[in-house]
């Protein structure tokens, strides 16, 4: 048996925006369920996300730390952002990200995972990279503004924050299913053996 998800689109009855937000909004779809009756179910609609693990040559990871108003947290994340230009191929996205967050550059881009971060209540998809060969980049630093004024750049070493990811003191999404996934990755076949830069990518199409 192989375990794989599958594409499915149940039947809609009807469909209303309540709220469109800059970058976000909510729909509300009337969905039809096996046993025919409807049920109405509230999501967030989402452009859809990119991060970067970026690891350098002594094993450690850019991480960066920034407040998140959500959840009330100053929160230790890997650099990403949003895919809110329709289209957008997410590797030159999340380079730019990179450039932007840590004013870093890399030769070696892969894709280490790819994962919906709550399905059951958001449409959002997320890509993360593996970046290596890293290098500062050239120019000018970008500008900050908002939460990102006081953000904090380190490297950290891949098994400091395994330990806290399993200690329950790091809690970003993209940071623990990263991590995790080096480690599975390095364990396993080896980084080469991950999908290409440019591997497809069903949840959002692109162009290449």
């Amino acid at each position: 048996m192989t375990i794989k998800d599958t594409p499915e689109e149940w039947q809609i009855r009807s469909t209303q925006t309540p709220f469109s937000g800059a970058k976000t909004g909510v729909r509300t779809d009337e969905v039809v369920m096996p046993d025919g009756s409807v049920a109405r179910r509230d999501y967030q609609v989402h452009p859809g996300s990119v991060a970067v693990l970026a690891l350098d040559a002594e094993d450690r990871v850019l991480v960066i730390r920034q407040y998140r108003h959500p959840v009330r947290q100053r929160l230790w994340e890997i650099p990403a952002g949003l895919l809110d230009v329709p289209g957008e191929n997410p590797l030159h996205a999340v380079q730019r990200e990179l450039y932007e967050e840590a004013h870093v550059k890399a030769e070696d881009w892969r894709v280490l995972a790819d994962l919906y971060t709550t399905p059951g209540g958001s449409d959002e998809a997320v890509r993360i990279f593996l970046a290596r060969d890293l290098s500062e980049a050239e120019g000018e630093r970008f500008e900050a503004e908002h939460e990102e004024i006081e953000l904090e750049i380190e490297r950290v070493p891949v098994a400091e924050l395994v330990r806290g990811v399993l200690a329950g003191e790091l809690h970003n999404a993209c940071l623990v299913v990263g991590v995790l996934s080096l480690v599975a990755a390095q364990r396993g076949e080896g980084l080469d053996a991950l999908r290409p830069a440019e591997a497809p990518w069903p949840a959002r199409p692109f162009e290449s």
